[in-house]
């Protein structure tokens, strides 16, 4: 049994500053991940290993992109003999294509990784912990079918939270942590004391992680 945590939501105008921060840090991101993707420079410390998480949701974003990129096309023939109504529908078609190809690079230039600092999850350019081995306690493989509405922290029967950074529903890797730690998430801070991601190789993400924990047990 598990059950969302009592944290706090920001309200009123402090809910539109939030989302209006998040989108401009969105946008930003997406500019800074096409140019990353262009010029080959995965966001992975130096000497760290980086392990992708993409591949269930890759065809998805895919299709997106290519439709998005269909209706810019699509729209501007059936508007081209209005230019009043061609430009703005074009400049925000454009919009919509380049924020798309974006968010798709992302996944793709920002993997987790692993190395001699710690770990650093990522979830596209919005979510990026940063956790020493000295935060971590440990590094299993476990595979976990997440229902879509349930929260992103659970709360379980002994008071444990634990963070679900899924993907397509589920989980396959469990990092549990010395201590309750506070992470930095879109909508705020969060304490937990597991965090539950996905890799698609996580067997190589486990082995990696292993060889740095080994020497400090």
């Amino acid at each position: 049994m598990s059950v969302t945590t009592g944290s706090r939501r920001p309200t009123g105008w402090h809910r539109v500053g939030h989302l209006a921060r998040r989108a401009w840090s969105m946008e930003i991101h997406g500019y800074q991940n096409i140019y990353r993707f262009l010029f080959r420079r995965p966001r992975v410390p130096a000497g760290a290993a980086g392990f992708s998480y993409h591949q269930p949701v890759l065809p998805i974003l895919i299709v997106f992109t290519v439709v998005s990129a269909v209706e810019l096309v699509v729209v501007d023939l059936i508007v081209h003999r209005w230019p009043t109504i061609r430009i703005p529908l074009l400049v925000l078609g454009i919009w919509g294509l380049t924020f798309m190809i974006g968010l798709l690079f992302g996944m793709l230039v920002r993997p987790h990784a692993v190395g001699p600092d710690g770990i650093r999850i990522r979830s596209g350019s919005e979510v990026d912990i940063p956790l020493t081995w000295d935060d971590i306690d440990s590094v299993t493989l476990r595979k976990r079918a997440i229902q879509e509405k349930e929260p992103k922290v659970t709360v379980d029967e002994q008071g444990e939270a634990t963070l679900h950074l899924r993907i397509m529903n589920e989980t396959n890797l469990e990092i549990r942590l010395e201590e309750p730690t506070p992470l930095r998430l879109p909508h705020g801070t969060e304490t937990v004391r597991v965090v539950a991601i996905f890799a698609d190789d996580p067997k190589a993400f486990l082995a990696e992680a292993r060889r740095h924990l080994q020497p400090a047990t």
